[in-house]
C-alpha cells in the first residue's frame, strides 16, 4: 500500500503520532525523508495498525453487557403461556387420568313444534250459498261427532225441499199404481207387461226419493227434520253446520249474518288427543334419521317435561330456503297438555360408537371454548384447546376433536389449575 492511499482521518491522526515518535526516536524520525518506497509502506501499515488498536480500545464497554439482556427478552417472548409448571408442595391438588374410549350414542336436538294430527283434522264449510244466522260453538269447545256448529239459512235449501216433497209424492203414487196393477192382473184385466211398467215405475220413484233425502242431507238438514218433512210436510228454515268428527273446535272463521258460500271455511275441528311434534333436521345428518327411530320430546313451557315417541316420518325432500328436512314424531296428549304451536326439542339418539371421553369436571371454558389440562411432565400441564359433544347422563363429554384416548388430563382441580396459570401470566 502507497501512502497516497491512507484516508483524510488517518491524515488528521498523523501529527499526534509524528510527535511522539521524534520525541522518542529523533533519529528515526529525521531519516524518513531519506528513506525509500519501501520504507514508506512499511511505516504506513505500522501507523494504520496502530490506529486500528486505537479504536478497538475505544469501543464502549456497554456493548458488551447489552447482549446478555436481549437474549433474556427474547426468552421471556417465547415462553408458552398455555404451559404451566406448579411446584411440587402443590402436585397433590390435581389429578389427572388418560381420557378414556366408552360407548357413546351420538345425541342430536333439533327444534320443533306442536301440530294437530292433520289426519285428525277437519276443516268445515257450508253446503249451501246462505246467511249465517247462529253460531252455537266458539273456538276451544269440545264437539262431538254430528253436533251443529252453526244454522245457515238458504233459498237453495227450500228448493231441495220441495224436490224432496214431489220424489215422496211420486214415489207413493208409484207404490198405489203397482199395488193396483197386482189386483187388476188377479181379476185378469191387465196383462203381465202393464204390472213390471208400473214396478219399473215405482223403482224409480224410491231411487228419485232416496236421492231427494241425500240432498237433504248433505245441505244439514238432519233425519228428525227430514222424517217431519215426510210425514208433516214442515220446511226447514234453516241449515245446520255439522261437525263431521268429534274433537276440539280450534278455529273460527265465521261471524253471525256473515255469508257463506260453499267451500269457504268457517270452523276447525280437531282431535287432540294425539298431536304431532314437527322438526327441521339439517340436510347434512338427515341421513342419520329412519322411520321407527326412538326420540324424545321437550317441552319448554312445560318446564322440560318429556314425552317419548318414534320418528313416524322423514320427509324426502329439502326446504330450498332453509336446506333441512321435515321430520315428525306422534306422541300421545291424554291430559291436553301439549297445545298446537307450542315450541318443543326433539332429542334423537343415534347408534352408539366408541368414542374418547372426559368428564365434565375437566372442562375449562374460556372464550367461548373448551379446553382441558393435559399433563406433559411431572408436575407441568399445557391448556389444550378441544371440540366436545353435549354432556351424557354420566357426566361423560365425547371428544370430537383435540386429545385422543390415553392422553392423561387433569379431571379433579382443573379450574384451580386455571386460576393458577392465569395468576402465572399476570407476574
Amino acid at each position: 500500500m502507497s501512502s497516497e492511499h491512507l484516508t483524510t482521518e488517518h491524515h488528521s491522526v498523523f501529527p499526534s503520532i509524528m510527535n511522539r515518535h521524534l520525541h522518542t526516536a529523533p533519529s528515526t524520525a529525521l531519516r524518513w525523508p531519506l528513506a525509500g518506497a519501501t520504507g514508506r509502506t512499511a511505516c504506513c501499515l505500522a501507523v494504520v495498525a496502530l490506529l486500528a488498536a486505537c479504536s478497538g480500545g475505544d469501543a464502549p464497554p456497554s456493548a458488551g453487557k447489552d447482549a446478555p439482556a436481549s437474549t433474556a427478552a427474547s426468552g421471556a417472548a417465547a415462553r408458552d403461556q398455555s404451559v404451566i409448571t406448579v411446584k411440587p408442595e402443590m402436585a397433590d391438588r390435581f389429578k389427572a387420568e388418560p381420557v378414556e374410549l366408552r360407548a357413546v350414542s351420538s345425541l342430536q336436538e333439533v327444534a320443533g313444534r306442536i301440530e294437530a294430527n292433520e289426519q285428525k283434522v277437519t276443516r268445515i264449510g257450508a253446503a249451501v250459498t246462505g246467511r249465517v244466522t247462529d253460531i252455537l260453538v266458539d273456538v276451544g269447545a269440545n264437539v262431538s261427532r254430528g253436533q251443529p256448529l252453526a244454522q245457515v239459512s238458504s233459498p237453495e235449501l227450500t228448493q231441495a225441499q220441495l224436490a224432496f216433497l214431489r220424489a215422496n209424492a211420486n214415489r207413493e203414487m208409484a207404490e198405489r199404481a203397482e199395488d193396483r196393477a197386482q189386483q187388476l192382473i188377479r181379476a185378469d184385466v191387465i196383462g203381465n207387461a202393464e204390472l213390471l211398467r208400473r214396478r219399473t215405475e215405482l223403482s224409480i220413484a224410491n231411487a228419485e226419493l232416496r236421492s231427494a233425502t241425500d240432498q237433504l242431507q248433505m245441505l244439514g238438514i238432519s233425519a228428525d227434520a227430514v222424517s217431519r218433512l215426510r210425514q208433516q210436510g214442515t220446511l226447514a228454515p234453516t241449515a245446520a253446520v255439522s261437525s263431521p268428527l268429534a274433537g276440539t273446535v280450534i278455529e273460527r272463521q265465521v261471524s253471525q249474518g256473515q255469508v257463506a258460500q260453499p267451500g269457504d271455511p268457517l270452523f276447525t275441528v280437531a282431535d287432540l288427543s294425539r298431536v304431532w311434534v314437527v322438526g327441521s333436521l339439517p340436510e347434512q345428518t338427515a341421513r342419520s334419521v329412519q322411520v321407527g327411530q326412538s326420540v324424545e320430546v321437550q317441552v319448554p313451557a312445560l318446564a322440560m317435561k318429556q314425552w317419548s315417541g318414534r320418528i313416524i316420518f322423514v320427509g324426502d325432500t329439502v326446504n330450498p330456503e332453509t336446506r333441512t328436512v321435515t321430520i315428525r314424531t306422534e306422541v300421545e296428549n291424554a291430559g291436553r297438555a301439549l297445545k298446537p304451536q307450542m315450541l318443543a326439542t326433539l332429542r334423537l339418539a343415534g347408534a352408539p360408537v366408541q368414542l374418547p371421553t372426559v368428564p365434565v369436571a375437566a372442562v375449562v371454558r374460556e372464550k367461548d371454548r373448551d379446553h382441558v389440562y393435559v399433563r406433559t411432565a411431572e408436575n407441568t400441564y399445557r391448556f389444550t384447546p378441544v371440540e366436545l359433544g353435549p354432556a351424557d347422563p354420566q357426566g361423560q363429554r365425547p371428544v370430537i376433536k383435540g386429545v385422543s384416548a390415553g392422553t392423561p388430563v387433569v379431571v379433579d382441580g382443573a379450574f384451580h389449575l386455571h386460576n393458577e396459570r392465569k395468576r402465572a401470566e399476570l407476574e
